[in-house]
């Protein structure tokens, strides 16, 4: 026994000594690794440590501003506080965000308007994120091999119910972070992202001031936003922008270095100069180690904000043309409320025959609903209608070209009667007519003959079948194109209609086209018809557009001329000289001779300025009520045009032994007493 415990003494030293070289072997492996890392492969990991990144970030600046004619700010850029989002290098992680969120939704307030765009992916997406583990107890693990990452993540949200997430609907504050947490998704690496600047508070701005420190990315500073004092004038034609690349357009804006929060326009001129509104962004470089904290920043490059648009228009004409068309407007509702229920809408264009440069554009809308006026200006560029007689010098235009009629010819205007068509006429017989009297007198007869020569029928009889080349409807349109009927104007707007082209090819079509009555076409399109007349055969793009200027340094003040915007001529027109003169001699009988059309509805006032035009009613239908169209066109000074107009009212009612409300030629009056009396013309470059 004892011998055994003596051996068993021998052992304890040895199991020692064997766990002590153990140790020390141990140890000196671990050494020998330090060694290595230190002192042989040292300066590499310190190298990794040290590692950094450059990254080069473009940042938005505010846009250019508009100007009117006379230097006044129609569009400019008003400064706002702002809360911005920074995102590191690769982002932030949603959890991240969502704290970053909560913090601010303890401070600030989003407006309605976000809240009311939060959607049901929205909801379920914040409940995902504060339930994820019983979320993702919905998905098996089967499942979960046979889905790749982003259907794991689809099918986790399909499978959250309504009834998951019905109480965040009515939770205010989940509202307010889910709306933030939108805004921090839509940011840009490295790019401050703007979460809000509409009306942050001056209390919500020192507070997050203070709290900078605990939410990152988040930053206090001044933003800009755009600001209209002629607030409702205009508007459409201006334009709107809104933030961000419009869906399905992401690879252009992208090819053009644009961000996903970029304030882009996206209507009229803001869209259509967005190039030179957009401005040259600011440069800078971001400096970001390994784990992409942000190290320091370097401002490469200020950028330069957008250059500057000077109008062609008046703000104060302008003004006071929407004035005109609506309480003419309301004057023609309210004086024959029965009839003209079907009356909502007049337009009318005023514009430098010479240049195209426009000077005031109106289009008011009678919203019957509501019982409210509203601007709708657009409508001169998109409301196509059919515009009657205007187009009668256009027919005349076409029959001299053609060789169908020469210039003293005459008609005798009664009654047409052809086989298989309703009879028509003018509105009343006129007896043996010239083609000048069928001008100033309006024949319809006359240019129904026009009409019919074209498509190669020079023996009309009464009641008879008419024979004609169906061919003759594109030659009229053809005639009718090159003054600028039916075709795009070339305005400096994204786009605009073109209107209505008939397909049937009937003879009784055929007259209803020569008078205006078949195809439809929009204000912008007859004020460039009526200034190709004018100026002797130029048909010239009109433009709101007359100046480009580079940024200044003055608040609110032109700066450094860039551009003029010089007249463009589309064609001109294959007329004669002494044709073009005959149209202008019969246009200005129409005004100024006592059996024109519209010489008894002249003002004393615009009997004086030399008016030439031409007056129009074309038939239509609504809801199987029978109405009419009105239209005026005409220029002044009839010698020495320095302005031109055109004016469409549709759907007036017709007043059964009664004398409708004139509406066209008030709207006329006033605008051009308005621009003799207001509007100093300038000497100014023309087409030549």
């Amino acid at each position: 026994m004892a011998k055994k415990r003596k051996k068993q003494r021998a052992l304890l030293p040895f199991r020692l000594n064997v766990l002590f070289v153990i140790v020390f072997l141990l140890f000196s492996a671990l050494i020998l690794q330090l060694g290595v890392v230190q002192i042989i492969n040292g300066e590499e990991h310190q190298a990794v440590l040290e590692e950094t990144t450059n990254d080069i970030a473009e940042i938005s600046v505010p846009r250019g501003m508009i100007y009117d004619s006379e230097g006044n700010v129609i569009v400019g850029n008003e400064p706002v506080y702002s809360i911005t989002y920074t995102p590191p290098k690769n982002g932030d992680p949603a959890d991240k965000k969502l704290e970053i969120a909560t913090k601010l939704a303890d401070i600030m307030k989003m407006d309605d308007k976000a809240i009311e765009k939060i959607t049901e992916r929205e909801y379920k997406e914040y409940w995902y994120l504060l339930n994820a583990k019983e979320a993702d107890s919905r998905i098996t693990a089967a499942e979960k091999e046979s889905l790749d990452d982003s259907e794991i993540y689809q099918t986790t949200l399909d499978r959250i119910t309504e009834e998951d997430y019905k109480e965040l609907e009515q939770d205010d504050h989940a509202k307010q972070i889910i709306a933030i947490k939108r805004e921090l998704d839509s940011a840009t690496e490295l790019v401050p992202h703007v979460i809000k600047n509409k009306d942050v508070t001056e209390k919500e701005y020192a507070t997050i001031a203070e709290s900078m420190g605990d939410m990152h990315g988040i930053n206090v500073t001044t933003d800009w936003e755009r600001y209209y004092p002629y607030d409702g004038s205009l508007q459409g034609i201006l334009g709107s922008i809104k933030t961000g690349i419009p869906e399905g357009e992401e690879d252009y804006y992208k090819s053009r270095n644009y961000q996903l929060n970029d304030r882009i326009g996206t209507s009229g001129l803001e869209m259509e100069y967005e190039s030179l509104l957009k401005g040259d962004k600011k440069r800078v470089r971001y400096i970001t180690d390994n784990q992409n904290n942000i190290v320091s920043t370097e401002t490469i490059s200020e950028g330069q904000r957008g250059q500057d648009l000077q109008l062609s228009i008046n703000m104060e004409f302008q003004k006071e043309l929407d004035k005109i068309v609506q309480e003419e407007l309301r004057s023609a509702i309210n004086r024959h409320p029965g009839a003209n229920r079907h009356l909502e809408d007049a337009m009318a264009v005023m514009l430098n025959p010479n240049t195209g440069q426009i000077y005031a554009a109106s289009g008011q809308h009678y919203d019957r609903e509501n019982n409210e006026y509203e601007s709708a200006d657009m409508n001169t560029v998109f409301s196509a209608n059919a515009v009657g007689s205007t187009v009668k010098g256009a027919t005349l235009l076409a029959g001299y070209q053609e060789g169908v009629i020469n210039m003293g010819d005459s008609f005798y205007d009664t009654v047409m009667n052809i086989a298989g068509t309703e009879p028509k006429g003018s509105y009343r017989n006129m007896g043996p007519t010239t083609d000048l009297q069928a001008l100033q007198k309006s024949s319809n007869v006359y240019m129904f003959h026009v009409a019919l020569r074209l498509g190669g029928e020079y023996n009309y009889q009464p009641n008879q079948s008419v024979s004609f080349d169906s061919s003759s409807f594109q030659v009229l349109r053809n005639y009718y194109n090159q003054v600028g009927l039916g075709v795009e104007t070339g305005i400096d707007l994204p786009s605009e209609a073109t209107g209505y082209v008939g397909s049937e090819g009937l003879a009784g079509n055929l007259l209803d086209f020569s008078i205006g009555q078949y195809d439809t076409y929009t204000t912008m399109q007859l004020a460039q018809y009526i200034s190709t007349v004018a100026n002797g055969g130029y048909r010239i793009k009109p433009h709101f557009v007359s100046e480009i200027h580079e940024p200044s340094n003055e608040k609110d003040k032109l700066g450094p001329l860039a551009e003029t915007k010089s007249p463009e001529v589309l064609n001109k027109i294959t007329a004669t000289d002494e044709q073009i003169n005959r149209i202008q001699q019969g246009f200005k009988l129409v005004f100024q001779s006592t059996d024109g059309t519209a010489y008894r509805h002249l003002s004393k006032e615009a009997r004086g300025y030399n008016i030439a035009g031409k007056t129009g009613t074309a038939e239509t239908t609504k809801d199987g009520t029978d109405l009419e169209n009105w239209t005026l066109i005409g220029y002044a000074d009839a010698e020495n045009p320095d302005i031109a107009f055109a004016i469409v009212v549709p759907n007036l009612g017709i007043i059964n032994g009664g004398q409708q409300y004139p509406i066209t030629y008030e709207i006329a009056n006033r605008a051009l007493e308005y621009y003799y009396e207001h509007t100093s013309p300038e000497d100014e470059e023309t087409a030549e």
